[in-house]
């Protein structure tokens, strides 16, 4: 999926000295075709991938949650299957954990039939 270079740029010119806080969205595959493991079994394993390399830098998971039900907004739209926030204590932060070449992202996409990244402030 590529990036939206709006929110990027937005992301990009963001104060340095603020925490910035990322909503991933996240949808499962029913069954990862390479492990013949579920997409949310594939995920725990993205998970414990990352663990470290979020320890490595100064960020933290602050919310993991199963959405249960729109409140406002359409109601026929089927909810995706987690919420995960994660805090990162600024911008580059988040930068310098995209830039790590061993980051396991290939197994988070591999886990994920979709997915939304969405910067909060």
């Amino acid at each position: 999926m590529q990036a939206n270079q709006e929110a990027l740029a937005e992301l990009k010119a963001f104060p340095e000295d603020q925490p910035v806080f990322m909503l991933n969205y996240l949808n499962y595959k029913e069954v990862v075709e390479e492990t013949g493991k579920t997409g949310q079994e594939t995920y725990v394993d993205y998970m414990k991938a990352a663990m470290p390399f979020f320890e490595h830098i100064n960020a933290d998971i602050i919310f993991k949650g199963k959405p249960m039900g729109t409140i406002l907004g359409p109601s026929n739209e089927p909810l995706w299957d987690e919420v995960l926030i994660v805090k990162y204590a600024s911008k580059n932060e988040f930068f310098k954990l995209m830039q790590m070449k061993e980051y396991p992202r290939d197994l988070r996409t591999s886990a994920l039939s979709d997915s939304r990244l969405i910067f909060c402030e």
